[in-house]
């Protein structure tokens, strides 16, 4: 074979070389694509379309936001148990046909009054969907491939959402009602098809006899689970990463550093190729509870580093500020793919295996509490208290980092002494 043409069959199977092996999972890619794509452009025109098209004001929209993140909190719990009770994949293309409707509302709501309900059922339709996906996966996939599945698309995630916020980029030059509707109706469009999709393409999981019966009654396996619940708490801690990157860094790199303002958006950029070159090969090898333990104490110590680095991005000279600023994202990016390995493999090594739903609705609770209570706090922590803000954010990462081994331990002991039934709902 010459050299050219060992060049052309490079190029010809570099696609197939990306596609994941497993069929189930280059299923789920497909259907990943598509909803992230509708996410990112309702993620970049959602606010701005409240406040300009619809004429709410900042702070309305900020209390209804909060109000709707509190609904979606305590979404989670119910819907994983229904999807013990139904089955995953029906609930799941429910939620996200609710999600369809609410997102079409969002373009006819003519008051602030029928805003607040709409945006409520919006965020619950979207925080339980996010939990029973997850206990879908754990039905779909085999067990030794849900975490390396989880990492694929989780880097499908990240490449829908930015492509979604490009489209968005020309609505936004556009700043039209026109254009914004037609975004908007977009999105709606791609819940449409990512609920069709996943009704044609994903199989229904073969259930144990009695799942059903068993899931309609009795108290939730995941809230009497301690262990389960205190590694709920610590990866809540980590999870606070995300409004540290979205809203903390933005803030700090504006109003507190020399930093040129377009950081901003490099941030975003630098974090979002790290997390697609690095999430796969990151969720190698801690498919066990001790390996992945150990991947979420490395993390959470990486997000702490990064704290440090970008408090000294204060007071220093701009082309260092800015270098500081990409050395911190970079840091928190390598915490980033470590840390939702490792998550990811406790949530489903832990779980009851007849369960999925309960225990993912748990664990999916304590990250949307974060994700609700992280912006206040960090904008709290970094604008508020500085340097020393920054010193504390790096202290709670870490502490969460360290324990999660010691309570991982504990985790497996009480299974041990007390193993769950394979049914246990």
């Amino acid at each position: 074979m010459t050299a050219s043409t060992a060049g052309r069959a490079g190029l010809t199977t570099l696609p197939a070389r990306l596609l994941h092996p497993d069929p189930m999972v280059r299923r789920l890619t497909l259907i990943t694509f598509v909803n992230t794509l509708g996410s990112g452009l309702s993620m970049t025109l959602g606010v701005l379309w409240f406040t300009r098209m619809l004429g709410f004001g900042a702070a309305q929209v900020g209390l209804g936001l909060t109000a709707a993140g509190l609904c979606g909190v305590l979404a989670g719990v119910p819907a994983g148990r229904a999807a013990d009770r139904w089955g995953a994949k029906r609930v799941l293309v429910a939620l996200v046909t609710v999600e369809a409707v609410g997102t079409v509302g969002y373009t006819l709501v003519g008051s602030y009054a029928a805003f607040v309900p709409l945006a409520c059922l919006v965020a619950v339709a979207d925080r339980g969907a996010a939990a029973v996906r997850n206990a879908l996966y754990a039905e779909v996939l085999p067990p030794d491939g849900r975490v390396a599945g989880r990492a694929y698309l989780r880097s499908v995630t990240n490449i829908g959402i930015a492509l979604g916020a490009c489209l968005a980029a020309i609505a936004l030059q556009a700043d039209t009602r026109g254009a914004y509707l037609a975004a908007l109706l977009t999105d709606a469009g791609s819940f449409v098809v990512v609920a069709v999709l996943f009704a044609v393409l994903v199989p229904d999981a073969a259930r144990p006899a009695g799942a059903a019966d068993a899931a309609a009654g009795g108290p939730n396996p995941a809230l009497r689970n301690l262990p389960f619940l205190a590694v709920t708490a610590l990866n809540g801690v980590l999870t606070l990463q995300f409004a540290m990157l979205e809203v903390g860094v933005p803030l700090w790199i504006v109003r507190e550093t020399e930093a040129p303002r377009a950081m901003v958006a490099g941030s975003m950029l630098v974090n979002t190729a790290l997390v697609i070159a690095l999430q796969v090969r990151a969720a190698r090898g801690v498919e066990r509870p001790a390996a992945a333990a150990r991947a979420f104490r490395r993390g959470g110590l990486l997000v702490a580093g990064s704290c440090g680095v970008l408090a000294l991005a204060h007071g220093v000279p701009a082309a260092v500020a800015a270098l500081l600023v990409v050395a911190g994202v970079g840091l928190q990016a390598l915490g980033e793919v470590l840390g939702q390995a490792g998550t990811w493999s406790l949530s489903y090594d832990l779980a009851g295996e007849g369960a999925h739903g309960a225990y993912q609705g748990v664990f999916n609770t304590g990250q949307s509490a974060a994700l609700m209570l992280g912006p206040a706090l960090v904008t709290w922590l970094v604008i508020g208290q500085g340097v020393l803000g920054w010193a504390v954010l790096a202290a709670l990462f870490a502490a969460g980092g360290l324990a999660m081994g010691p309570t991982v331990r504990w985790a497996e002991a009480r299974s041990a002494a007390r193993p769950e039934p394979a049914v246990a709902v």
